[in-house]
C-alpha cells in the first residue's frame, strides 16, 4: 500500500471477509455449547456481527467506495482452531471454557483490528467512518467482557469435570485386589 487510505481500505476489507466468516462460525459454536447462557450470548452477538456487517459497508460508503472483501487469514485461521477445540471438548465439562477460549480469540483480533482502524479514520478526517468503527469496537469491547463474565461459571464447570474425572481415574488405579491370607 502506497497510501494510509488504501492501506485502510485493505484492512476494512479484511474485516469484511472476518465479519461475513464469523457470522456463518456462531451459529455453529452456539449450537456446541452446553451452558444455556453461552448459547444466547452467541447468538446475540450473531445479530450484532450481522450489524457489524453493514457498518463495515456503510465505512466503504463513507470514503466513497464499493464494500469489498479480502480473506482474512487471522480469522480463518482463528474459526478453524475454534472449530477443532469444539470437537475436541465435545461432550465433555470443558467445552464451554474452550468455546469461550475460541471466541476471546477472536474478539480480541477484532478489537485490535477496529482500534487500528478508528485511529486511521481519524487521521484520514473521515467522522462517519470515526463513529461507524468506533460503535463497532465498543460491540466486540461488550462481546469480549460478555464472554470473560461467563467464563468464571465455565471454568468452574470445566475444573469440576477434571476433577471428578481424576478422582474416577485414581479410584480406578488405586484398587488392589483384596487378599485374603489364605
Amino acid at each position: 500500500m502506497t497510501t494510509l487510505k488504501g492501506l485502510f481500505l485493505d484492512e476494512l476489507a479484511d474485516m469484511h471477509d472476518a465479519e461475513n466468516r464469523i457470522s456463518k462460525a456462531l451459529p455453529k459454536l452456539a449450537q456446541a455449547a452446553a451452558s444455556e447462557e453461552l448459547k444466547e450470548a452467541l447468538l446475540e452477538h450473531l445479530e450484532e456481527t450481522k450489524g457489524h456487517i453493514e457498518k463495515v459497508k456503510q465505512v466503504f460508503a463513507a470514503f466513497d467506495e464499493k464494500a469489498k472483501s479480502k480473506e482474512c487469514k487471522a480469522t480463518v485461521g482463528l474459526l478453524e482452531e475454534g472449530d477443532e477445540i469444539a470437537k475436541e471438548n465435545k461432550d465433555e465439562p470443558t467445552v464451554n471454557a474452550a468455546i469461550i477460549s475460541a471466541c476471546q480469540k477472536v474478539e480480541h483480533y477484532e478489537i485490535a483490528s477496529y482500534g487500528t482502524l478508528v485511529e486511521w479514520a481519524k487521521l484520514l478526517d473521515n467522522d462517519e467512518a470515526v463513529s461507524l468503527l468506533k460503535e463497532i469496537l465498543e460491540e466486540e469491547k461488550s462481546a469480549d467482557e460478555k464472554l470473560s463474565e461467563l467464563s468464571e461459571a465455565c471454568n468452574q464447570e470445566a475444573l469440576s469435570g477434571a476433577d471428578e474425572n481424576e478422582d474416577e481415574e485414581s479410584a480406578g488405579k488405586s484398587k488392589s485386589p483384596v487378599k485374603t491370607g489364605k
